[in-house]
């Protein structure tokens, strides 16, 4: 059988291994292994955006379900509390538990968001959509926001990534039905660097150049026999990777060229460097950055978890607040920290634990156009029930979308032929803008 027979008579995923492995094998690198995951997808357009409040995103993804009462809504005096407290904060009236006090003296420049509800309870549908706005499906893969923003807005910078994962693993953020260059890049610690991003040590400039020119060659003699829209897109994602190779702003991920002092003021765990490389990478123009930090799954000991995982986060987030502010980056800077959904507020008597609940919890905003120092939403003297501006995930996302200035109304059909929006039917809380 000839190769190109081969090649056609293959399912999807083996067809997109062997394009990745083939290209890895031709090439001498490896710097792009999600690609084995991308979906076969249409091409784009223009798309006309709206006013924006900010250019870039830093979104912060506490995996696991973060409590809302042990962090950004606590009830003092509630029997739902715990042993934890309430503290006053830099902003009139906003208070947040004593296991963030650095975050506290920050709460002038954000935006507490405490009516958050999901429709999902179960780990992987919350977090999908979260990432998507979309409930999960057996039959199609929606986009996550960062590869939405993307699309419509396009890159800041064109020889860096306009989507990297920091911390978490590749299949968390998805280019759903996108083309392949909308899957992130992730980066697993963030202290490494961008790994396998150098030709090889062995492999010259012209067994490099000859090399490239086998892989164009395989890929038009397959998209000339079979038309396969997926073979164009592999071959634009390892053009990119190429000028990605030979760009100077790999710089950014060079986390050596930053002082010591500032190192040490995002703290030493991955989280809080992972924030700290976030800052560069959109000093950079990488327009849409994520850092996760998991451990939230609290259904056992959630306050001696809390207590551990609480203050990573605190010195990060502080850091990275006072960090943009002071270069100039927080006003075109969106941060997010958010979570798939809260825990209960009762305690469990056997485990000290709390369990999920996705009934009410709360997220952060700060910088990129959000006014700071309010709380949006509240929930009842227990923390169980909103009682005041409720806000759909779709509606967080579309929040989202509408500081970024792209247009909610804008379709894009996915290649079966079904219409998507970037947020489905979420409308965007206005109130949260300055």
């Amino acid at each position: 059988m000839r190769l190109v027979d081969l090649f056609s008579s293959a399912d999807p995923l083996t067809r997109r291994g062997f394009l990745s492995l083939t290209a890895r094998r031709l090439l001498g690198v490896a710097a792009l292994p999600v690609l084995v995951r991308a979906p076969e997808a249409g091409g784009d357009e223009p798309v006309p955006l709206g006013p924006a409040t900010a250019r870039n995103v830093i979104y912060l993804f506490m995996r696991g379900g973060m409590s809302h009462l042990d962090t950004f809504d606590p009830k003092p005096g509630a029997k739902t509390q715990g042993p934890v407290q309430a503290i006053a904060t830099s902003a009139d009236g906003v208070q947040l538990s004593e296991y963030l006090p650095l975050l506290a003296r920050q709460m002038h420049r954000a935006a507490v968001v405490c009516s958050l509800h999901s429709t999902q309870g179960a780990h992987e549908q919350a977090e999908y959509l979260l990432r998507t706005g979309y409930t999960l499906r057996g039959t199609v893969r929606h986009p996550s926001l960062g590869a939405w923003v993307n699309r419509l807005a396009g890159k800041v910078n064109p020889t860096l990534p306009g989507h990297v994962l920091i911390g978490g693993s590749g299949d968390m953020a998805t280019a759903g039905f996108f083309p392949p260059q909308y899957l992130p890049l992730p980066i697993g610690d963030p202290e490494s660097g961008l790994k396998n991003s150098a030709r090889p040590k062995g492999v010259s400039e012209e067994a490099f150049q000859r090399r490239l020119a086998r892989l164009r060659a395989m890929n038009e003699a397959f998209e000339q026999a079979h038309g396969h829209r997926q073979v164009r897109a592999y071959a634009g994602m390892y053009d990119e990777a190429v000028k990605l190779m030979r760009s100077p702003d790999l710089v950014a991920f060079d986390m050596t060229q930053e002082p010591e002092w500032v190192r040490q003021a995002y703290g030493d765990a991955n989280f809080g460097q992972g924030c700290l490389l976030a800052r560069r990478l959109v000093e950079h123009g990488v327009r849409y950055v994520e850092v996760v930090i998991g451990g939230w799954d609290t259904h056992n000991q959630n306050f001696e978890t809390m207590s551990e995982r609480c203050p990573v986060v605190d010195r990060a987030v502080a850091a990275l607040l006072a960090d943009l502010d002071a270069r100039g980056l927080l006003s075109e800077t969106l941060v997010v920290i958010a979570t798939e959904f809260g825990r209960t507020p009762d305690i469990r008597r056997d485990t000290s634990g709390r369990d999920h609940y996705p009934k009410a919890f709360a997220a952060l905003l700060a910088g990129g156009g959000i006014k700071g120092g309010v709380r949006y939403g509240k929930t009842d003297a227990e923390g169980r029930e909103i009682v005041e501006r409720p806000l759909s995930i779709p509606d967080f996302n579309a929040t989202i979308a509408h500081a970024l200035g792209l247009p909610l109304e804008h379709v894009v059909t996915s290649p079966e032929g079904r219409p998507f929006t970037v947020a489905d039917k979420g409308r965007p809380a206005l109130e949260l803008f300055a």
